[in-house]
């Protein structure tokens, strides 16, 4: 080796193996990926938490759209047999209801 490189391993081996070094060493990496703050626990709860943010987000969107349907039913008795008409297929007495679906 040269005397550049046996300088450097001697600096490594005096202070790296060190019993208090490793000792602190060893700590921190108990610290940082194990237990319940773990670095690897707390990027999966953040993955979940955008998920679930994702989630709250449709969820207020698919609320937003049943309250405009609300508003649209409570404004007449048209827009309410037109609904039933649409959604459950109901008629008028005397009246044939054709239903016609897309072939897939």
């Amino acid at each position: 080796m040269s005397p550049t490189s046996e300088k450097i391993w001697q600096y490594v081996r005096k202070y790296m193996f060190n019993k208090y070094v490793l000792a602190c060493l060893v700590f921190a990496f108990v610290l940082m990926f194990c237990g319940e703050k773990s670095v690897s626990r707390r990027i999966a709860m953040a993955r979940q938490e955008r998920e679930l943010e994702k989630e709250i987000e449709s969820y207020r969107q698919r609320l937003g759209n049943t309250r405009e349907r609300l508003e649209e039913l409570n404004s007449g008795a048209e827009k309410v047999e037109k609904y039933a008409r649409e959604r459950y297929y109901m008629r008028v007495e005397g009246e044939d209801v054709y239903v016609f679906e897309d072939e897939k």
